[in-house]
């Protein structure tokens, strides 16, 4: 009976998780607009700081401060700021849902990591296959950015800089394998990467907005109490009891849903290119795992 109840907790996590990844990229935008993208993302950890250290106060369960412990809560401060700030910065330049789309690479990126440093998988024909259609898609979105000009170039350069780290991190995370309660994880990496983003902001800004729209503090406190407090820890929960691909296949599902919701609510083009190269990364997606219980083909051997 306990077996049934974890494996439904871990389905609701999933798909929650899955639903406030397609959310998150819209918020992102619309928290920069305004009050600045460096001041959204530093004031989304610092409410996203407070909300966890006001759980572990009502649960009373202090951070565990072991070896292990420590190098986590390094790995996952490396995540949260090496990945959302340039995250945050190319949100500037290129449309909400195009993020979603190149995060969808990182069932790619983590696999081939994995298969290097966890052993969970083996190359196979199939999954070389699908990393060039991901190649390809990727290659799509950046000759459509060209038209929105230098600057979306290197905004897809960020996120995909962005998901290449989230893939590691999590790799990392997983040979550690301190096996730490997810909120531990998250509260110890936000220890360490708020300071980086108030020091960031202090020295690339440090102006209070004089700018603020409902929309763009509805989207930090959004990302603040929701995204990061619940949508992190669930994230780490994930990481904790699946493998680290099974984890990135939520990007199987998000990037079409952020871009109908960035075209239907924030009224986002979605040109011939945007769709062919989404649709080239998502058939990527669905080749990488539907080719998992072919035989492996050993490159060593050949």
């Amino acid at each position: 009976m306990a077996g049934v109840f974890t494996l439904m907790r871990i389905r609701l996590t999933y798909l929650t998780v899955v639903l406030l990844w397609t959310t998150t990229p819209l918020a992102i935008k619309w928290s920069g607009e305004g009050p600045g993208f460096l001041f959204g993302v530093t004031a989304r950890m610092t409410i996203g700081m407070a909300c966890l250290l006001l759980a572990l106060l009502y649960t009373q369960k202090p951070l565990a401060w072991y070896p292990k412990a420590l190098l986590t809560y390094l790995a996952v401060a490396l995540q949260i700021y090496g990945c959302m700030l340039p995250t945050y910065w190319a949100a500037q330049f290129i449309p909400s849902g195009w993020i979603s789309v190149i995060f969808g690479l990182t069932p790619l990126i983590t696999a081939l990591l994995s298969a290097m440093f966890l052993g969970e998988r083996s190359l196979t024909l199939g999954k070389l296959t699908s990393y060039s259609l991901g190649i390809a898609g990727l290659v799509v979105m950046f000759g459509s950015a060209l038209k929105l000009g230098h600057s979306a170039v290197l905004g897809i350069g960020a996120v995909l800089f962005s998901a290449g780290l989230q893939a590691a991190c999590s790799v990392w995370i997983k040979c550690i394998g301190a096996k730490l309660p997810a909120r531990a994880q998250v509260t110890g990496g936000l220890l360490i990467a708020l300071p980086a983003y108030l020091v960031t902001w202090s020295l690339a800004d440090g102006q209070w907005p004089t700018v603020w729209t409902t929309t763009s503090v509805a989207a930090i406190i959004y990302l603040g109490v929701i995204a990061t407090t619940i949508g992190f820890t669930f994230y780490f929960y994930l990481l904790t009891h699946l493998s680290v691909t099974r984890v990135a296949l939520i990007s199987l599902i998000t990037p079409l849903l952020a871009l109908l919701l960035g075209h239907f609510i924030n009224h986002e083009m979605l040109g011939i290119k945007v769709v062919t190269g989404t649709v080239l990364i998502l058939l990527a997606l669905i080749l990488h795992e539907f080719f998992e219980r072919l035989p492996s083909i050993n490159l060593k051997s050949k």
